[in-house]
């Protein structure tokens, strides 16, 4: 064993006591991180403007400080990006990171001294739970690979302005560049297709042990691999043997995943976005991610079932069940305040506190007042795809408000097979049984005639990519919604169907 692989071991007993800590007083430590949240951002204009000197309890807090999105929240921010100090968090921050709005056109999320150490701490940490629990640490000896965006920044008032990929970049710890690729160079290029070019050049011939990136643009790039050189990625890297990913639901990647390797690779998901660092699995052996309590976020969660009525319950960690679908609402150290990123989660685990991603509370179909969610989706296609025995690249889910003369409504499923001989309707059968068994309403919709049964539209291989790249979001952190209540996605992958059960 390498020494750098026995200081990774003595590292990660370390963290994983000082993460127990915080991790077994959760109500305690969220207490903690409230308070002093309030109290430093107390003389910032957003502090003054809502009392935070009278805030002394959540409820406090809840009378004071309604629900924002970014929308919201602009007027605050926009003065933040015009150079003015002492907004929403003390003195100016050192970063923007740019993310694409789907309604708010470009957005601006800060990222300050407080806040950026937080995000390399959980990713590092993830890391390190993975090497205790396992007491594998060789993969430390290999090269690594993160596909994200470019690392290259501007400045706007004194500010950096980046992708938070990209920023985050910058913050590799020495005894790791030696491993990492791709090169500075490489890493820069922002067309993606040209970008997974190059990183095959540069890595098809090394010693890769870790690969790291959101699953739809990861395969794009073992795809690559194999078209370049013959071999599947297990064989070709053949010390391959740990994948880190978030961004996405893994499980429809899965069976794709393990034919592009050639065998099963453990994983860790995590959950990252530029607002936060919020969760990441810390347990090869239990479900879901752990929740981030002592980063300098303070969190409500409402149900998502109430969130759109008025004065929704806000409840802190302590106040939350098991197996319900909650809107994730932050505060956090870089500025935001009952932020809402858009993100539904459920609790796995209270002792300690783990959730899983269920989905975007923007992203449902209730076109009939049905309410399926991304998690139900996935499920359901995981289902299918376990009887049936059938691989995807990807797929979404859309309703069919109009149908031919004659026919119910329904709900349409693009599907990107590996291969299309496939027993479609049978695949449609399970899928839409899955289905009815997590959702009722669904199921009473049909039971009463408003819906027929699903419809699949089988698609092209590389649909996707293709669509993707026509909206200009091809590779990076974009990602394809599961589902949505509209048929824009839909509109844009007719052109792609193969058939259409």
């Amino acid at each position: 064993m390498s020494l750098k692989a026995i200081g990774a071991k003595i590292f990660a007993k370390i963290a994983v006591r000082q993460i127990n800590q915080w991790a077994s007083s959760p109500v305690e430590t969220q207490e903690r991180v409230f308070k002093n949240l309030i109290a430093t951002a107390k003389d910032t204009v957003f502090g003054k403007d809502h009392g935070f000197a009278e805030i002394a309890s959540h409820q406090d807090f809840i009378a004071k400080v309604p629900v924002r999105d970014y929308e919201a929240l602009r007027s605050y921010v926009d003065r933040v990006v015009a150079g003015e100090e002492d907004i929403i968090w003390p003195g100016k921050p050192l970063y923007f990171a740019k993310t694409s709005g789907t309604t708010s056109g470009a957005k601006y999320i800060p990222l300050t001294k407080e806040s950026m150490p937080t995000h390399i701490a959980a990713a590092r940490n993830a890391i390190l739970c993975y090497i205790h629990e396992t007491g594998n640490a060789s993969f430390v000896d290999g090269k690594m690979i993160f596909l994200q965006g470019s690392p290259e920044m501007t400045t706007q008032n004194g500010i950096g302005l980046g992708r938070l990929s990209g920023i985050v970049a910058h913050y590799v710890p020495k005894y790791l560049l030696k491993n990492r690729l791709p090169s500075w160079e490489t890493n820069c290029i922002e067309d993606w297709e040209t970008k997974v070019d190059a990183v095959v050049k540069e890595t098809k011939n090394e010693d890769m042990t870790v690969i790291s990136g959101i699953p739809p643009w990861v395969q794009m790039y073992f795809e690559k691999l194999t078209e370049v050189t013959g071999k599947k990625t297990g064989d070709l890297f053949k010390n391959f043997q740990l994948f880190i990913y978030g961004g996405v639901n893994f499980e429809p990647y899965r069976a794709k995943f393990e034919a592009l390797i050639g065998r099963e690779v453990p994983s860790i998901e995590l959950f990252p976005a530029s607002e936060g660092f919020f969760a990441f699995q810390d347990s090869q052996a239990k479900k879901g991610m752990l929740l981030q309590l002592d980063s300098g976020i303070f969190y409500e969660f409402v149900e998502a079932d109430h969130f759109f009525t008025e004065h929704p319950k806000r409840l802190t960690v302590g106040e939350v069940q098991l197996g319900i679908n909650y809107v994730l609402l932050i505060s956090t150290n870089a500025g935001l305040w009952s932020y809402n990123i858009g993100d539904t989660v459920e609790f796995t685990s209270l002792k300690p506190y783990r959730i899983i991603v269920t989905g975007r509370i923007k992203h449902f179909i209730s076109a009939f007042g049905e309410h399926v969610i991304g998690k139900e989706v996935e499920t359901a296609m995981k289902k299918a795809m376990d009887a049936c025995g059938f691989s995807i690249s990807e797929f979404t889910v859309a309703p069919q408000t109009n149908p031919k003369e004659g026919e119910l409504a329904y709900h349409e499923w693009f599907i990107e097979f590996e291969n299309t001989e496939h027993n479609l309707n049978k695949i449609a059968e399970k899928l839409d049984a899955a289905l009815q068994i997590q959702n009722s309403y669904y199921k009473d919709l049909l039971d009463g005639n408003m819906l027929q049964p699903l419809k699949i539209s089988a698609l092209q291989k590389g649909a996707f990519q293709g669509y993707m790249k026509s909206q200009g979001k091809l590779g990076g952190q974009n990602k394809v919604p599961r589902l949505s209540n509209d048929r824009k996605i839909a509109d844009g992958l007719n052109a792609y169907k193969l058939t259409a059960l």
